[in-house]
């Protein structure tokens, strides 16, 4: 069974939206380098930003011009099987397979609904 692994929030400003984010709920929110997206963290993580905590999950804000709802990744084995799943059972890939530095790939798909939805695969290094 794959299971949500990630979910990203849009942002307008990301100094408000991180310091909105921190002071409600208490998430670490730090820019990626020198990217446009903030990762959020909103459970203990080990020093690969795994985390550690059961049934939590960590996510990030990204630019409302890039995602226009908030959206939740699902983490699955095979990335290409899984957009061959997508396409077969109705729903069409929105952003292909592509790299994420090091650590894996993603994709984005619009599920029967017309919802995106995010898709992880490990690099396999993890």
């Amino acid at each position: 069974m794959d299971s949500v692994t990630h979910f990203e929030i849009p942002v307008d400003d990301p100094k408000r939206a991180s310091a909105f984010y921190s002071k409600v709920f208490g998430w670490q929110i730090n820019q990626w380098g020198d990217q446009k997206y903030w990762l959020a963290g909103t459970a203990a993580s080990d020093q690969n930003g795994t985390v550690t905590a059961v049934g939590a999950i960590n996510g990030g804000l990204a630019p409302r011009e890039n995602l226009k709802a908030p959206t939740v990744t699902i983490k699955v084995a095979n990335l290409e099987s899984a957009l061959e799943s997508v396409k077969k059972s109705g729903g069409k890939v929105a952003v292909p397979k592509m790299p994420v530095g090091d650590m894996g790939f993603t994709a984005y798909i619009h599920d029967s609904e017309g919802n995106t939805i995010g898709l992880w695969q490990d690099a396999g290094r993890m």
